[in-house]
């Protein structure tokens, strides 16, 4: 009997889990494996080996616009029934039905578990958090900003075109071109959130940018265990013993941590004073200051200590305000360099603005206006944005419980809820009905929108451009 009872049991909980997943209203979507309905398995070994987008891409190509990575999760690359409903419709950024919840985005968090705005999974805070800032990254305030100008003409004249002068004076040879360029982004960025008394000087101080480049590089390659299954992996190293990030990773953090805090504790001492010059103005620190003492006073806290929620919150701006700057600019001059056509008419294009830039002129810069007016110079950069994505892989989010229906009219599919969705930038930018000859850098795509109908225009500038604009800061992250 008993040993009946020994192969009877397995034969049952796999009928159970067959049953179970034929019931499931995912089977009905297109499988990017013939493993996707039934497991993770697939899809999470996919991730672990660093190949979805190109995965992705091809499951798309073969199968359409929405497709079954797991037994609880899809990914979708169409706008209406796509990122349309999911990214606009307030689709949660975590799940509540495990145990404790998920939520992709809390690996995001510092200082300890510190969440910060883009880490946090619930829709109220997050917005909360989102109406502090976004007024200062907008576009208009960002081009009227004294204090941005000021900083920008700093870095522009006295540590960057210096830098180039010193680098031209040497017998020919090579120059690091990505390290200049993080390290500019990096100056700017963090001269924008804390005022440049307080900011790095990466540009000058080449050692300083070598040790955060290596710190900060150091920790790729170790996030898909703790980003994809927290859970488990606390689990593992509590009970045994097994780390599946070293410990040099945590290191990493500190050192960064602690590199960040400096920055804030100095922003908040130039606020001490009083009366900063533009250039030593920290916008970003000193309004997230304010909004918080605010949302604290109304919430009857007394004494707030506010110190982790700011740097934490400053910390994900200037990392991810370095890195996607930085990724766009490499990408920028890699292109210019294969096409030396285009690189002639932008350096006249931009010659033409007053005053010139260069290390001999006074240090003042062209009216922003000027410069985004530029066609060819806006051109190349929005054609980067498309082909280069320095995000361009998935953004997880969460169905509403109620379930919802996704995939375009003609073909969609009831979706249960707490599934997990997601888009993908590189894929929406390679679409052959959208942009043509979607996998060449073509910046002329942009210069010829007018001679296009209407819906075609919005179709390349907006509904498919995931990039920047209405789709993407509506999450502001």
């Amino acid at each position: 009997m008993f040993t009946a009872l020994f192969f009877l049991l397995p034969l049952v909980l796999f009928l159970r889990f067959i049953t179970t997943s034929l019931r499931n209203p995912l089977c009905k979507v297109p499988a990017a494996h013939r493993l996707a309905h039934y497991t993770s398995l697939w899809i999470a070994s996919i991730r672990w080996r660093s190949i979805e987008n190109t995965t992705l891409k091809e499951a798309h190509a073969r199968l359409g616009p929405i497709i079954c990575l797991g037994p609880n999760e899809i990914s979708v690359n169409c706008v209406k029934g796509g990122i349309r409903e999911i990214y606009t419709g307030g689709f949660p950024k975590g799940s509540t039905t495990t145990s404790g919840g998920y939520n992709w985005y809390a690996f995001f968090t510092n200082y300890g578990g510190v969440h910060n705005m883009f880490s946090t999974g619930e829709n109220k805070a997050h917005s909360m958090r989102k109406r502090m800032i976004s007024n200062i990254y907008s576009k208009s305030v960002v081009n009227s900003s004294p204090a941005l100008l000021a900083q920008v003409s700093t870095i522009l004249y006295k540590r960057f075109l210096p830098y180039l002068d010193r680098a031209w004076s040497h017998d020919k040879g090579v120059l690091n071109i990505y390290a200049l360029l993080n390290a500019t982004t990096m100056d700017i960025v963090t001269a924008y959130i804390f005022g440049l008394e307080a900011s790095s000087n990466f540009i000058e101080y080449e050692e300083k940018l070598a040790w955060f480049l290596g710190v900060y590089t150091s920790r790729h390659g170790y996030s898909f265990w703790p980003q994809e299954f927290p859970n488990f992996s606390s689990f593992v190293e509590k009970w045994l013993g097994y780390r599946f990030a070293p410990k040099f990773v945590d290191a990493a953090n500190e050192e960064i941590e602690k590199w960040t805090q400096s920055m804030c504790e100095t922003a908040s001492s130039v606020m001490t004073k009083g009366a900063p010059e533009p250039e030593d103005l920290p916008v970003v620190y000193q309004q997230l200051t304010t909004a918080l003492l605010k949302d604290a006073k109304s919430s009857n806290v007394k004494s707030p200590n506010l110190a982790p929620v700011l740097a934490s919150e400053v910390l994900d701006h200037l990392a991810a305000g370095f890195d996607t700057s930085g990724i766009t600019l490499n990408y920028v001059v890699h292109e210019l360099s294969q096409h030396k056509d285009i690189q002639s008419r932008l350096m006249a294009e931009l010659q033409s603005l007053a005053p010139r830039v260069v290390s001999e002129s006074a240090p003042t810069l062209s009216d922003p206006k000027a410069i985004d007016a530029l066609p060819l110079l806006h051109a190349v950069i929005w054609e980067t944005l498309r082909l280069h994505s320095a995000i361009p892989g998935p953004q997880p989010r969460f169905t509403p419980a109620q379930g919802c229906r996704l995939g375009p009219e003609e073909k969609s599919y009831f979706v249960p809820g707490n599934t997990r969705v997601s888009a993908s930038a590189g894929l929406l930018h390679t679409n052959e009905e959208v942009y043509e000859c979607a996998s060449e850098w073509r910046p002329e795509r942009w210069l010829e929108l007018e001679k296009l109908d209407e819906e075609r225009r919005k179709d390349m500038e907006s509904r498919w451009f995931w990039a920047f604009g209405r789709l993407v800061t509506s999450d502001l992250r």
